[in-house]
């Protein structure tokens, strides 16, 4: 039986010392069918472990729908990384961050009425507790110690950032202890004294957060883990970016300087990222920090593989550092090529908004958590009593909140947009019978006190200062529209502006990974084949779409565009990503 333990000073394995140099893949953020290329990539950087975490999200978007199929496949991820002769270390949360939706956690959670969320709460506590026991029957089998390649599992996440609740953690651990995980037990904060302190516990190894200045880190590291080795457990190599933003990047050589420091003093790391991927479909999760700042639909980090999984100057840079303190395979992945160049015609099929629900409405216009809605979209109408214009042309509505874009319609008309980046909550109206908005919710918050808040066109809502009642509200299921435009059954025939739906053909020579260039449109959603591709927006800094090539085939491939304020009715797919300007 081999052995992965913590002495006084190391790692052990099999009771001889060991350092961990680790690079963290997302396994719901890379196509099932491109796992084993971004693995075997992290054996040909010198690695000897894959780091992942698990989203909650991704395994039960609704409560008790339990799924470990296709994406959500853990085991058969942890499997392909003891195929390349590599360990693993698991992070199951149960909240991840990651710039994920909702932190990783199920908006029917959030939704809980009175839920005490990442504290001793026993609603929290009895569903997380079902949760890590299934998330363990995955893992415990494959532990190193039974013959698998898991050597380390982690509590919980950053919790000192967050909260101090000791006995939530020691339950957490209870739990993991009884669903048989028997290797080391991890926390993983940023290295400031209080968040060391507050998010773990004496019999849980603490490891750090962080980037830059490793050896002032790891002295306070060191600190609060008086034995034992020190882990950088998240070396973050690059950023994540946002919309309206720049495209975050490091320069490779300084990155690798920084590595250099942490091998030197002896410390085991864990590259966050070594490939970052793509948060398809509506994934992305959002910062607030005083302001509402949406993440993008690549996630590709600016890590050492970039977002079609191709080795970048910062591969070869940590290639070069790892080489100095362990063995290096002699064997490169192979450099990355252009994907194909083609431009695609496409036909407008019109406006794609489905029709208004037919009921009776609600006094208050319903939440996405009350409808039960996963999707980026709600439709909302409400009848105008014309007492609340008098006798003016126009009245100002008012929202108590709009998460995250509203498009506003008065009688079918457009008559402005409501945008919680920019703070508002107000527009001027004309004079009309009804109002509609098209509500978006652009992407949960992942970090802080406002986890799990409710998104949708948040109440009351006044016109004119009159409280308007009466809301029916029409959740859109983006992946049937596509579906509708693709057979040219959605909306009226034509090419007005604003919200319009766009399809096209092309051929391809074999499957393929390509970047579809969204800069000749506005704001929308995209689909290849079916598959959702995620978001795009005029905002930037993101300028093409990934699509792996995993979803296209040899022949004719089917593009869907569901746009919302304009699009040119042409596609172009280029040779290279765009990600926008950088901050360098």
């Amino acid at each position: 039986m081999t052995t992965f333990t913590i002495g006084e000073t190391d790692f052990l394995l099999d009771g001889a010392p060991h350092r961990i140099i680790s690079g963290a893949l997302h396994y719901f953020r890379i196509h099932p069918d491109q796992w084993a290329d971004r693995i075997r990539s992290a054996r040909l950087l010198g690695l000897n472990a894959v780091e992942t975490y698990v989203a909650w999200n991704a395994h039960e978007p609704e409560r008790g729908a339990w799924d470990t199929t296709g994406w959500n496949d853990l085991g058969r991820f942890l499997d392909l990384v003891a195929a390349e002769g590599l360990h693993a270390i698991v992070r199951p949360g149960p909240y991840i961050c990651a710039e994920w939706h909702n932190g990783g956690l199920p908006v029917w959670l959030t939704g809980i009425e009175g839920l005490g969320l990442r504290r001793s709460e026993p609603q929290y506590l009895a569903a997380v507790t079902d949760y890590l026991r299934r998330v363990y029957d995955i893992v415990a089998p494959r532990q190193i110690d039974r013959g698998g390649n898991v050597i380390l599992v982690q509590i919980e996440n950053e919790y000192g950032a967050y909260g101090d609740d000791a006995d939530y953690l020691r339950t957490l651990v209870e739990v993991t202890r009884a669903a048989g995980i028997t290797v080391p037990l991890t926390t993983v904060d940023q290295p400031e004294p209080a968040m060391l302190a507050a998010g773990s516990l004496p019999e849980l190894h603490k490891t750090g957060s962080f980037g830059s200045r490793a050896a002032d880190r790891l002295r306070t590291l060191r600190e609060h883990q008086p034995t034992g080795p020190l882990m950088c457990s998240e070396f973050w190599d690059g950023w994540f970016d946002w919309w309206g933003g720049v495209h975050h990047t490091t320069d490779a050589a300084a990155s690798a300087a920084e590595l250099d420091a942490l091998l030197a003093a002896g410390a085991s790391v864990n590259l966050y990222m070594l490939h970052g991927g793509t948060n398809f479909g509506a994934t992305s999760g959002a910062n607030h920090k005083g302001r509402y700042l949406p993440v993008v639909t690549s996630y590709d980090y600016d890590a050492p593989l970039d977002e079609a999984g191709r080795p970048t100057a910062k591969f070869h840079a940590f290639r070069d550092v790892i080489a100095k303190y362990a063995p290096v395979p002699d064997e490169l992945p192979a450099a990355g090529t252009p994907a194909p160049a083609l431009t695609v015609a496409l036909t407008a099929t019109g406006d794609w908004m489905p029709a208004a629900a037919d009921d009776d409405g609600s006094a208050e216009p319903p939440t996405f958590e009350r409808l039960g809605h996963l999707g980026p979209l709600v439709r909302y109408d409400a009848d105008l009593d014309p007492a609340v214009f008098g006798d003016d042309d126009a009245a100002p509505l008012e929202s108590t909140a709009v998460r995250d874009m509203a498009w506003v319609l008065v009688d079918g008309r457009p008559a402005g947009r409501l945008a919680r980046i920019h703070h508002e909550r107000t527009l001027s109206i004309p004079r009309g019978a009804r109002v509609t908005l098209l509500v978006e919710e652009q992407g949960r918050v992942d970090y802080g006190e406002r986890l799990g808040e409710p998104k949708g066109l948040i109440g009351p809502v006044r016109v004119g200062g009159r409280h308007v009642t009466g809301w029916r509200a029409t959740p859109i299921d983006l992946a049937s529209v596509a579906a509708a435009v693709a057979s040219g059954a959605a909306g009226a025939a034509g090419t007005a502006p604003g919200r319009i739906g766009l399809r096209g053909a092309f051929a391809l020579d074999a499957a393929s990974d390509l970047f579809l260039d969204t800069d000749g449109w506005a704001k929308g959603f995209a689909f290849v084949n079916g598959f959702f591709l995620g978001r795009y927006w005029r905002n930037g800094p993101q300028r093409t779409l990934f699509v792996p090539g995993a979803v296209t085939r040899a022949g004719e491939n089917e593009l869907v565009v569901l746009e919302l304020e304009g699009a040119a009715p042409v596609a172009r797919f280029v040779p290279h990503p765009v990600l926008g300007p950088t901050d360098e």
